[in-house]
């Protein structure tokens, strides 16, 4: 914040300053006259620091934002991420109108050159491959003209590429004011180079029970008072409920594992054309398994060869060991009901190998950097040959430091491979000799010292498959048992939970929902009942019946929490464990003052303890964790010296420096003190926005339209 009181405090220079480099400008002056598409119309959906947002125009910029995301994101996180940034414009757009921040023309198309999906288009870019200004906005034009719908998205495009430039010039004028000295680099140098030896004595606050602390309300109250930032609270609710899932019952599996198992074997129909009774081949005796499939199958006939590997894991070993014309199942994966037939199989139809790759250059793909001849890699890849073909030799070694492929980090391996996926003399070498032989190959790529590992069969599967889902009569039975449960909990006297309990039904809580929130944990999305949660009609207690994605929710408004303070119910949480310690430490302290060290440690039924190499910059005392202050105090004092008792994190301690070993010292501290500047600068963005942010007013209506 010293920052932007400075920045301030400096205004009528800094817009000098400015004017001289920046002239008001617009590139939609050249496109269009008009970013938003119209005024302000209709309600508000938010308004900031006293200027309203038209829902008209954010919804407007929420359809254009769908467009474009698609269906990655759901309609709620395109409405917090389009908020998020109307909010960002608003407080910023302030500081621009308070410095005279705009953007001139070319600074405009200089901030377009920089992005890469308009530099590296070739649409933008001339004979020499350069981003051509002239091309961009004939193309801009253009669209204008002949495809309005995506010149809409171009002036959302346009508008964040201004709004973006003026932040880039405006962080850049507050970096420019972010610096260290020399003395600042030398100290955080010394900070983290400066090393102590201690002894020291810790009396833990886990030695005085937390049941000898009683803390009251009220003193809970004053705490929260006196730290109101650490315990502001969004308004938020509380809810549990009943999910009623709609999956299939024990009854339905076994109705689809029968009607799998019925298909398996020929049945026997009558024909009324022909008035006669024909024999209809089952799924073990089809000749036209793609035909049967396609009638009775929720998967198509797989005629892909399959390797072990692309099997399903779980039955893989099973399926493999069939025979052709052998038959497995009924079996059950994951949520189907399955049959597989065992239809063809080729032996040794997959192949895994390893090489060691010899290129050079002119080779296709070969590394650039490469410059050895075909004959020296040709030398090479037979001097190689001889080491892989000694008893002693180790395959993956050669090929991890001598391969020039992009297999070597893996030692040359090359994984499991089907017939034509290698380059040809690649691959006859490969299916065409047996398993551990080792040769030479040269193809386009080089020369291949090849280790042929293993050999496995590729087997066409074709399997029969039916979903195991819910039947029309356990649907209906579903929607009986969450309207009865609904209406029972709404006339009963007994607790939602209570009730839940005795129907065997669990009960699901959910803490702390948000206004804007829209996934509920185990239900999903669930932006409905986060709306009726937020309702001003819903009082605590009600409770409503939801149709969700598979099922209904019974849901119970349990609590509700409004924008303010946390009550001294809610914040016991966090301040209890902290006025326990502070009365633990001042307790201990209390007992022990005036005592040595080796007193405080018998009197307390502790050991002396020792840490080695302690750090400012790096304050863990091993065994006690993060001891920033104890660290710091060490800092502070001179070897030998003994410190008081000093308030940690996890106790009280008391510490003598045994050895302190100051930094070296340089001749020059410039770099840390660059360093610090850029770890400093490097948090403007972040830092100043949150603070504007904090520093605003900002009324969030969204709540009362999505």
């Amino acid at each position: 914040m010293a920052i932007l009181e400075n920045i301030r405090k400096r205004t009528t220079v800094l817009i000098l300053i400015i004017g001289l480099a920046l002239f008001a400008f617009v590139i939609s002056g050249v496109f269009t006259s008009d970013l938003t598409g119209g005024g302000k119309v209709g309600s508000t959906v938010a308004e900031i620091n006293g200027t309203e947002i038209s829902i008209d125009a954010f919804r407007q910029k929420v359809d254009m934002a769908s467009r474009r995301q698609g269906p990655s994101l759901s309609t709620m996180q395109v409405v917090n991420q389009v908020w998020d940034q109307e909010v960002r414009n608003a407080i910023l757009a302030e500081q621009f109108e308070d410095l005279g921040i705009d953007i001139e023309r070319d600074q405009i198309m200089d901030y377009i050159k920089n992005i890469p999906s308009y530099a590296q288009s070739p649409q933008f870019q001339n004979e020499s491959g350069v981003f051509d200004e002239n091309k961009f906005r004939e193309f801009i034009a253009e669209m204008k003209i002949n495809n309005p719908a995506q010149y809409a998205l171009w002036l959302q495009d346009e508008e964040s590429i201004i709004q973006n430039a003026k932040q880039e010039a405006y962080f850049n004028l507050v970096k420019a004011g972010v610096g260290a000295t020399l003395k600042e680099g030398e100290l955080d140098y010394k900070l983290a180079n400066t090393k102590m030896d201690i002894r020291y004595v810790k009396v833990p606050f886990s030695s005085i029970p937390d049941s000898t602390i009683n803390v009251t309300k009220s003193e809970i109250s004053s705490y929260v008072n006196a730290h109101k930032d650490e315990f502001k609270q969004e308004a938020a609710r509380d809810i549990q409920f009943v999910y009623f899932e709609e999956k299939p019952s024990l009854a339905d599996e076994k109705a689809i594992e029968e009607e799998v198992t019925k298909l398996l074997d020929d049945t026997v129909e009558y024909n009324a054309q022909t008035d006669r009774t024909d024999t209809i081949a089952g799924f073990r005796n089809t000749t036209d398994m793609a035909a049967f499939l396609d009638r009775h199958s929720d998967t198509k006939f797989d005629t892909i060869y399959r390797a072990k590997k692309d099997l399903p894991a779980s039955f893989a070993d099973t399926l493999m060991t069939l025979r052709v014309g052998e038959i497995y199942g009924p079996y059950r994966d994951g949520n189907f009901y399955k049959i597989s037939k065992m239809v063809n199989r080729k032996p040794n139809g997959t192949v895994k190998a390893s090489h060691i790759l010899i290129t050079y250059e002119g080779a296709t793909r070969a590394n650039p950097d490469i410059k050895r001849t075909k004959e020296e890699a040709e030398v090479k890849a037979k001097d190689l040959l001889k080491e892989a073909l000694k008893k002693d030799a180790v395959f993956v070694e050669l090929a991890r430091d001598n391969s020039d492929g992009p297999s070597a980090p893996n030692g040359g391996d090359l994984g499991y491979f089907q017939q034509g996926v290698m380059t040809p003399k690649f691959n006859d070498y490969a299916f065409g000799n047996p398993i551990g032989k080792i040769g030479l190959v040269e193809t386009e790529f080089g020369f291949h010292i090849i280790k042929v590992d293993d050999k496995q069969d590729i087997v066409q599967v074709a399997t029969l498959t039916r979903e195991i889902e819910p039947s029309e009569e356990t649907i209906n039975t579903l929607f009986t048992d969450a309207t009865k449960f609904e209406m029972e909990s709404i006339d009963s006297d007994k607790a939602f939970f209570d009730l839940a309990k005795e129907n065997e039904y669990a009960v699901m809580p959910v803490n702390k929902i948000k206004a804007m929130d829209e996934n509920l944990p185990g239900l999903g999305a669930q932006r409905a009942i986060v709306q009726w949660a937020f309702n001003s009609d819903t009082k605590l207690g009600d409770i409503r019946r939801f149709n969700i994605n598979n099922g209904y929710a019974v849901v119970q408004l349990t609590a509700s929490y409004d924008e303010g303070l946390m009550s001294p119910e809610d914040a016991s949480a966090t301040v209890l464990p902290k006025i326990r310690k502070e009365r633990k430490a001042a307790q201990i302290i209390s007992t022990n003052k005036g005592k040595s060290m080796d007193d405080l440690a018998k009197d307390n039924n502790v050991s002396a303890s020792t840490a080695t190499a302690l750090a400012v910059k790096s304050p863990t005392i091993p065994g006690s964790g993060s001891e920033p202050v104890v660290v710091g105090t060490a800092y502070t004092m001179q070897e030998g010296e003994t410190s008081g008792l000093i308030e940690g994190q996890s106790g009280v301690f008391m510490i003598t420096v045994t050895k302190k070993q100051e930094a070296p010292k340089l001749d020059n501290y410039s770099t840390f003190a660059n360093s610090l500047q850029s770890a400093n600068a490097s948090k403007v963005n972040t830092a100043v926005y949150n603070a504007l942010k904090e520093a605003s007013e900002i009324e969030d209506k969204r709540a009362t339209f999505y």
